[in-house]
């Protein structure tokens, strides 16, 4: 077989490349090590910024965005019972939409089966090959056998434990990273949201966040250590402890029940440099990792395909390689601002295990002056809603 663009993975980033690509008349193949019914399964974050809604409707997958979604003009940080807004629209003049990450995968599926884009699902044993020469090639196992795709380029969209990164020798990958003490203990609930718009907390028993997929669908997350394990929790200790670390007014107003989801993340921030080499190219998990303040996963991932999707319809469209050329440069300068926002909204919302009284004093002093200063909320806004591509 041969294609255009071999992509690997066939999560939101893998699939939103392709039907962009599709759109464009360039051919590709999407392999994926799980079945889409696992993919569906998956309960990621669904706070999307301006620029993928954009890349949504320039794949005119937006549709059901349009009329489910719940646009997001601002969020409301607390600490201790203090309670402030940070207003994106009057900041920035735009906003975030909440929609789960879900919901795009299965736009994105919904589209990829009407275009009649070839997906094939539970691959075992993916090799790259060649990536370094003029004809690369991918080979795998389809459960009947083996089989070799050929083709132009390789997009590794397979996630921080995908074949993709490891491809790259050890010799030209610099990688960084920090590991982060503890992490979240997240719960999906058929309730309706404690509020209209999410509730990052800083408390003294730790970080809590009240976030939401619709008017029905709540989803709440505590701080908790890196060793704790989900099954540890009850639904009333949950509910408990998380009423503890948000203010009075709120903690009163929240609707328990039973949980439909509870599960624990790790956080971390990671970055792989370069995001290409030869004719692979990293995108999104398989090449940056941020911790879920801020709700940047998903969002940096976009802009890596808008970057590459950018690059390959020069290629293929106007024959000039700049784009792809300038993929990795483009890609990492606006990743590394994304890890930035992430890292400092990580360390201003968290407690962490080896904190001085100094350091919590300045944790206090920074939360003041975000409240009180224009400027510092002009600056989160703006980091929040996205950065231009």
């Amino acid at each position: 077989m041969r294609t255009q663009v071999v992509i690997i993975g066939g999560g939101p980033s893998g699939l939103l490349l392709a039907q962009l690509l599709h759109l464009q008349g360039i051919e590709s193949v999407i392999l994926e090590r799980q079945t889409r019914a696992h993919v569906l399964a998956r309960i990621r974050a669904g706070v999307l910024e301006q620029g993928m809604v954009g890349l949504l409707a320039q794949a005119g997958v937006d549709a059901r965005l349009r009329s489910e979604g719940i646009p997001h003009h601002g969020t409301l940080i607390s600490y201790d019972e203090e309670i402030f807004r940070i207003d994106f629209e009057r900041l920035t003049g735009t906003s975030v939409m909440v929609y789960g990450q879900t919901e795009v995968t299965r736009d994105l599926y919904d589209a990829r089966d009407a275009a009649g884009g070839r997906m094939v699902f539970s691959v075992e044993n993916v090799v790259i090959h060649d990536a370094d020469r003029d004809a690369p090639f991918v080979t795998y196992d389809d459960g009947h056998g083996g089989q070799r795709i050929d083709c132009d380029f390789i997009a590794g969209c397979d996630g921080f434990h995908g074949v993709s990164r490891a491809t790259v020798p050890a010799s030209v990958r610099r990688e960084y990273e920090k590991v982060y003490p503890f992490g979240w203990l997240g719960v999906l609930s058929h309730t309706p949201p404690v509020n209209a718009e999410l509730i990052y907390a800083n408390s003294q028993r730790g970080f809590a966040l009240c976030s939401m997929r619709s008017p029905t669908l709540s989803r709440y997350y505590i701080q908790c250590t890196a060793s704790d394990r989900p099954e540890a929790w009850s639904d009333e200790a949950f509910w408990t402890e998380l009423k503890r670390r948000i203010p009075a007014e709120q903690a009163e107003s929240l609707v328990t029940g039973p949980s439909i989801e509870k599960s624990i993340a790790p956080l971390r921030s990671f970055v792989t440099e370069p995001m290409r080499w030869g004719r692979l190219f990293l995108c999104g998990d398989a090449a940056h990792i941020v911790p879920p303040t801020g709700a940047k996963g998903l969002n940096t991932a976009a802009s890596d395909v808008h970057y590459l999707f950018e690059g390959l319809c020069r290629y293929y469209n106007d024959k000039d390689p700049e784009g792809i050329d300038r993929y990795s440069e483009r890609a990492l300068a606006r990743v590394w601002k994304a890890e930035r926002f992430s890292w400092w909204f990580s360390a201003l919302m968290h407690r962490y295990p080896d904190q001085s009284p100094f350091d919590l004093r300045m944790q206090r002093a920074e939360l003041e002056f975000l409240r009180s200063n224009e400027a510092a909320q002009k600056s989160m806004a703006e980091n929040y809603v996205g950065l231009p591509y």
